[in-house]
């Protein structure tokens, strides 16, 4: 049987919920803040941060310890007015002082499912075994294409005894038989976000 190649990571890609339910598109406008100078690729993990902002989050292994980490959901595109005063729809942010009155469109639904390439440390694609639905993995930010504005983000390959950690950022809910690479080698899973902002007892402090 031949099976599609996945040839690298593009971020973390909405399909439906975790209950079944097909993805509707729905998404959350955000700003984001003039003075950020960091680009935002389409499938990154973003944060909302003091101010009500949204930024790339940090996270990597790490989903609970600090605002740096957090996850509030992955961007799906932006809108900015560029140097020229033209307003832009684009598949990325572009992270520069070019860019202003930028929105994020965020999806932010706590039960959303994202279908995420695996990778090695190098963001080299890899694959796991079925052994890995229901356990927690950490990302790989990788490197974000400016080309095609996808985001160069994916889920790090476990090692034994590795997954049950409460501070790793995504759990498996599914691996991705269409791109398997052997009938027990898959390319793809299916994750949620773990502890999202939304979801958190503690909110961002207060500053008027």
């Amino acid at each position: 049987m031949a099976y599609p190649t996945v040839s690298a990571p593009y971020g973390l890609q909405p399909i439906n919920s975790v209950d079944g339910k097909p993805y509707a598109g729905a998404t959350r406008q955000l700003p984001i803040a003039s003075t950020y100078n960091t680009a935002i690729f389409y499938g990154d993990i973003v944060a909302v941060v003091d101010g009500g902002t949204i930024e790339k989050s940090g996270v990597t292994n790490d989903s609970t310890t600090s605002a740096a980490n957090y996850t509030y959901g992955v961007l799906t595109g932006v809108q900015y007015t560029n140097a020229q005063g033209q307003t832009v729809q684009a598949q990325y942010y572009p992270g520069n002082a070019a860019a202003t009155n930028a929105i994020a469109y965020v999806v932010d639904d706590p039960m959303a499912a994202f279908r995420v390439v695996v990778v090695e440390a190098n963001s080299a694609v890899s694959s796991v075994n079925r052994s890995v639905v229901g356990i927690n993995m950490a990302i790989d930010q990788g490197t974000g294409n400016t080309t095609t504005g996808n985001s160069g983000a994916g889920v790090l390959v476990p090692t034994n005894n590795q997954g049950n950690a409460a501070t790793l950022p995504v759990r498996v809910v599914e691996v991705v038989p269409a791109t398997a690479t052997g009938a027990n080698a898959f390319t793809e899973v299916v994750v949620k976000l773990n502890n999202p902002q939304i979801l958190r007892a503690t909110g961002l402090d207060y500053a008027a």
